[in-house]
């Protein structure tokens, strides 16, 4: 009796495990993860003719990023998102690194966390350029998924506010 139990507990377990995570019913958004993703860095464009405000890197963070990055494009994700909390542990408070952890979190449809470092990241960082709109279209997109409209549409007004003219040189 009880291995029919353990049997039918470990069905039951390995068939949550394998069911795609899909967002709540009231989300105002189909897109996946990924395209979710392609969204926040198409916001972000190139920064080509404004001010982008470029913190200095840390050589072992950048080593960290450029692997999170490789394991990215292997496709990854819980393994990038480990070696960008890594770098976290070493340098807390850099914009890019939560905003880079933020997206990695929306790849693993975790958004909760996604909207935590977006919101962090923003906190600290410069309020301008293609960051700032990274921070803001990564909470648009939560928004999105938590079936709120209105802070969906807040958040993608606040995309223009990052857009500064850089100063004058002489």
């Amino acid at each position: 009796m009880h291995r029919l139990l353990a049997a039918a507990l470990l069905l039951g377990l390995a068939a949550c495990a394998s069911a795609p995570v899909q967002p709540p019913a009231q989300s105002l958004t189909t897109a996946t993860p990924a395209q979710m993703v392609e969204y926040v860095h198409a916001a972000a464009g190139d920064g080509e003719g404004e001010l982008n405000v470029q913190p200095l890197r840390n050589s072992e963070v950048e080593d960290l990023r450029q692997q999170a990055e490789r394991l990215l494009q292997a496709g990854h994700h819980a393994d990038a998102a480990a070696a960008l909390d890594h770098a976290i542990t070493l340098v807390s408070d850099d914009p890019a690194l939560l905003q880079e952890r933020a997206e990695v979190a929306l790849l693993l449809s975790d958004f909760a966390s996604a909207d935590e470092l977006a919101t962090r990241a923003q906190a600290l960082g410069s309020g301008v350029g293609p960051l700032c709109r990274r921070h803001w279209a990564t909470r648009e997109q939560v928004r999105l998924v938590q079936g709120d409209a209105a802070g969906a549409a807040a958040a993608k007004e606040a995309m223009a506010v990052c857009r500064v003219a850089p100063p004058p040189r002489w």
